[in-house]
């Protein structure tokens, strides 16, 4: 029988492997946009990432499906929480007239 204590971790788990996934995407598309070399840094971050992840989840799980789902919902928070915290913090709207 599963515990709360190990969902809890599981959960912890996923929040800190989205912080992974999601912060290295926006950190790959700040350094990705000015680069050179753009189409490496994003096929390499995108590896990277998705390795990172899938064997984050895999090394959590442990074969408990609960513990996944209790990870992807906590990578699902981590998403939002990123979202939210690297939002352009002055939007201004369009002018009438400008693109």
């Amino acid at each position: 029988m599963i515990e709360i204590p190990a969902l809890i971790l599981a959960l912890l788990a996923g929040v800190m492997l989205g912080a992974i996934f999601f912060g290295g995407l926006w950190w790959t598309i700040r350094l990705g946009i000015a680069s050179r070399w753009a189409a490496a840094w994003f096929l390499g971050s995108l590896l990277l990432r998705t390795g990172i992840a899938l064997g984050g989840f895999y090394f959590v799980s442990r074969g408990d499906w609960r513990k996944v789902v209790a990870c992807l919902f906590g990578f699902l928070i981590a998403r939002f929480s990123v979202t939210m915290l690297t939002r352009a913090t002055s939007s201004t709207p369009c002018e009438e007239g400008a693109p």
